[in-house]
This record gives C-alpha cells, structure tokens and sequence, in this order.
C-alpha cells in the first residue's frame, strides 16, 4: 500500500517538472501568485464582515482588482451560465427583497455581477489581452498600494499591523494582494528584455 502511494507522488513530481520546464519557472510562479492574491482578495471580502473588519477598508475596490487579477479557469466559469444565475439571483434578492438582503453580500454580489455582464469587447481588451499586461497590472498594483497604506495608517504604522492581533489577517492578505502585481510587473519585464 505505501508503495502505491509513493509511486503516485512519484508521478506528480514528474508531472511538475515537465509543466515547468514546458512553461518556465517564472511563468508558474506569476500563475501561483495570480491564485494566492485571488484567494486573499476573496478573503478580505469575507473578512471585512465579520469582526475582525477593518475601520478604513474600501473592500469596493477589491472588485476591480478581483475583475482583472482572477485566474482565467475561474473567470470564465463565473462568466458562463452559473455566474449569470448568481448575478440574477443577487439582483433579485436585491429588489424584491431588500430587507432580506443582507449588506454583506452588496460588494460580493457586485464583484460577481462585473464579471458576469461585463462586455465581451471589454474583457478582452482590458483583461485578457496576452501582449500588454501593464494596464490590468497598474489597476492591481494602484489598488494594492492604496488598500494596504490606508490599512497600515489605520493600525498606526507597519509594527502595528502585524501585532494587533485582529488586524495580521488584513496585513498579510493586503501583502498578497500587493506582491502579485509586483512580481507580474518583474517577470514581464524580465520576459521582454
């Protein structure tokens, strides 16, 4: 039995190293990077509902860094049927139910809603354009700098941040959210030059 499981790790490791070196190393490390700062934006928009829910935090602007930075697996599910249904349900919700609708799921239901009717034109200008990456990466690393200075002008500066307890999730996630556009922005000009 052990030795079925390590053959199959076996041919995992074989099965990373030949995407790796088919893709190069700093292509999947920009792609691990894309999902961990799309997971952490996800985060913070949970986060930012409950009680450890920062004073200052424009979580409305992780939608449009959400728009640009989410991985294209996901992207284009949440653009097909099942994202459409979601964003309907949540206009709905919306209008005919208003005090059933909880505040919590404006700027979720948003987010989605952007992503979902978002002219094709648009997305394929201004997201999935494969030759320049500047003008999604600027958005994501204008909104990454804003969100995580006016966090850490919050918490009373950078030592604070990380020892309020209540307040590390926030840091680390924003941290997320800025290292992605900052090593997308070296890779492509790594790449270029």
């Amino acid at each position: 039995m052990e030795k079925f499981e390590f053959e199959f790790l076996n041919e995992l490791q074989i099965a990373a190293e030949k995407l790796i070196h088919s893709r190069g190393f700093l292509v999947m490390v920009t792609l691990l990077l894309k999902w961990v700062a799309s997971f952490a934006a996800i985060l913070l928009l949970i986060l930012d509902e409950t009680k450890w829910k920062s004073a200052n935090m424009w979580t409305s602007l992780i939608a449009p860094y959400l728009f640009f930075s989410l991985p294209l697996v996901v992207f284009q599910f949440l653009r097909r049927e099942f994202g459409k249904w979601i964003a309907l349900l949540t206009v709905l919700l919306r209008l005919f139910l208003p005090n059933h609708f909880p505040e919590s799921l404006e700027i979720p239901g948003a987010t989605l809603f952007l992503i979902a009717t978002a002219p094709t034109f648009l997305v394929e200008t201004f997201r999935d354009e494969a030759d320049d990456l500047r003008d999604p990466l600027n958005v994501c690393f204008l909104t990454s700098c804003y969100l995580l200075s006016k966090h850490t002008k919050a918490c009373g500066g950078y030592k604070n941040s990380f020892i309020q307890k209540d307040k590390v999730t926030y840091t680390i996630c924003l941290y997320l959210l800025f290292i992605y556009p900052l090593w997308s922005a070296f890779t492509y000009a790594f790449l270029t030059f």
